[in-house]
C-alpha cells in the first residue's frame, strides 16, 4: 500500500481534484526527460514536464506478488523532445520510467505511482509505443547457464575473451550508395562473404554519428559491400558517410574454432545429442557400447 499524506489524501477525497500523470524518464547516458497529460507544462524536482510531448499512458496491467507487470505507453516522435533517431540508436533501451499523480494547481501535491523500466519500443507512421516493465520482472529472467549447442557468450565479452580490436575484426569504410534506410553499400576489400554478418555497425560522422545497429546480412561483391540492417536508421545514411564495422558470429562451434581459433572459451556444449539421436533406433552400423559418439 502506498503512503500520503494527510493532505494528499484530503485533495483526493475532495468533491473535485485536479489531478493529472507525470512521467519522468532517465536515460542512461543521464539525459533526464518529463512529460505529462495536463495542458501545461509542469515543474518539480528541477525538471520540466512538458504538456506537448505527446506522451500518453495506452495500458497497464497490474498484478500481486512478485509477477511482473507491464504497462504501455505511447506518443508522437517529435524533434523537441523523443526523435526517431533517438529511438534507433537505443538511447532509451533500459530507461527509468516514474510515474507520478500529481495536482497540476500545486505540483508540492504528488505521489510516486510506479517505478519502471522501458523495454521492446515500436515505431510506425511518426508514433511509437513503449513497454514499461515493473522492477519485479527480473524474477522472472532465466540466471545461470543453459546446456545448448550454441555459445552463451556475447562476442567479445569476458566470457568469449576474443579481442574484437584486431584489424580482422574490425574495419572503417565509406558508405557508397543507400538504397533504403536498411541498406547500404560500401567499398570493402579484404574480407570474406557474410564475415560481418551478426556484427555490429557503427556510425563515425554526419547526422548518425554514433548510432549503432546490429548487422543483419553481409554479401561481399569484389571491392564492394552490401549491408543489410536489423533496424533502419533513420534518417538513413548518406554517401560519403563513413562507418565502423564490427566482425559477427553466429554463436556455433565451427565458426568459434575457424573464424575466431577460441574453442577453448566455447560456451556451449556442442555435442549434446539432438531429438534425431534420441529418436533413432538401434542399428549394427553404430557401437552402442555407452562411449562417445564423436571423435
Amino acid at each position: 500500500m502506498r503512503k500520503m499524506s494527510e493532505a494528499m489524501q484530503a485533495r483526493l477525497q475532495g468533491e473535485t481534484t485536479h489531478m493529472c500523470s507525470c512521467w519522468k524518464i532517465l536515460r542512461r547516458d543521464g539525459v533526464v526527460q518529463g512529460f505529462t497529460d495536463h495542458d501545461d507544462p509542469l515543474v518539480f524536482d528541477g525538471v520540466t514536464f512538458a504538456a506537448d510531448g505527446g506522451l500518453h499512458m495506452r495500458g497497464q496491467d497490474d498484478r500481486l506478488g512478485l509477477t511482473g507487470s507491464k504497462s504501455d505507453v505511447g506518443g508522437a516522435l517529435l524533434q523537441f523532445s523523443i526523435d526517431e533517431a533517438a529511438l534507433s540508436s537505443g538511447a532509451y533501451d533500459g530507461a527509468s520510467v516514474e510515474t507520478w499523480l500529481v495536482d497540476w494547481c500545486d505540483p508540492s501535491f504528488r505521489l510516486l505511482m510506479n517505478v519502471e523500466v522501458m523495454g521492446e519500443v515500436r515505431r510506425a507512421d511518426h508514433v511509437f509505443s513503449a513497454d514499461l516493465r515493473s522492477l519485479a520482472q527480473v524474477f522472472e529472467q532465466e540466471t545461470g547457464r543453459r546446456f545448448m549447442k550454441t555459445c552463451s557468450a556475447d562476442l567479445g565479452d569476458a566470457h568469449c575473451g576474443v579481442n574484437l580490436n584486431q584489424p580482422r575484426y574490425l574495419t572503417q569504410a565509406i558508405v557508397q550508395s543507400v538504397p533504403d534506410a536498411a541498406h547500404l553499400s560500401v567499398t570493402l576489400t579484404g574480407f570474406a562473404d557474410r564475415w560481418f554478418t551478426n556484427g555490429q555497425l557503427r556510425v563515425l560522422n554526419g547526422s548518425q554519428k554514433g548510432a549503432l545497429c546490429p548487422i543483419k546480412a553481409h554479401r561481399q561483391e569484389e571491392d564492394r559491400a552490401q549491408i543489410a540492417l536489423w533496424t533502419p536508421l533513420t534518417p538513413a545514411l548518406a554517401p560519403s558517410d563513413q562507418i565502423e564495422l564490427r566482425a559477427g558470429c553466429d554463436k556455433s562451434f565451427v565458426t568459434c574454432c575457424a573464424k575466431f581459433s577460441n574453442r577453448v572459451n566455447f560456451r556451449g556444449f556442442p555435442h549434446i545429442p539432438g531429438n534425431d539421436v534420441l529418436m533413432a533406433v538401434a542399428s549394427k552400423e553404430i557401437v552402442m557400447d555407452g562411449g562417445s559418439l564423436f571423435s
